[in-house]
């Protein structure tokens, strides 16, 4: 079970969000990947489940370079969010293009998902999530950048 895990962040369902102390994630890991799709990467980031009979489990599993690719994304929409309001529809129906992010030679580009027939509806909904949701953000936010910035010295 622990075997090619190098960190380990145990204790998880005490502070995973809405669902602490409730939560049947119990921990994190980061080591070789457990998973055979993801064999060819170096390093892998595991969710860990509890299962019915009480034991842990990889539920998920993410190759590094992806967990930084949501991070990038999940950051670039806040950032998206933070300004949204100046526009009637939060969006411009018109020019639904966020930003193109450079990444690994190609782009990653963040749009607004204008193929959603309820953009409207469900980007008004986003937005007030993720308002209701600033005291998770905010403090795992800080916790971040803090972290970000001690490794620009790396």
């Amino acid at each position: 079970m622990n075997e090619n895990i190098v960190m380990i962040a145990g204790d998880y369902d005490r502070i995973d969000g809405r669902n602490a102390y409730l939560s049947n994630i119990k921990r994190l890991t980061i080591g070789a990947p457990a998973m055979e799709e993801n064999k060819k990467m170096q390093i892998a980031v595991q969710i860990w489940k509890e299962n019915t009979e009480g034991t842990l489990e990889v539920s998920i599993e993410l190759p590094v370079h992806q967990i930084f690719d949501l991070m990038i994304f999940l950051s670039r929409t806040l950032l998206y969010f933070k300004e949204a309001y100046r526009m009637p529809l939060l969006y411009d129906p018109e020019n639904p293009m966020v930003e193109r992010l450079g990444v690994q030679g190609g782009v990653l580009p963040v749009t607004v998902c204008t193929e959603n027939p309820n953009i409207g509806s469900d980007i008004q909904n986003f937005s007030q999530a993720l308002n209701d949701l600033g005291e998770l953000t905010g403090e795992r936010l800080r916790t971040l950048t803090r972290i970000i910035e001690e490794l620009e010295c790396y």
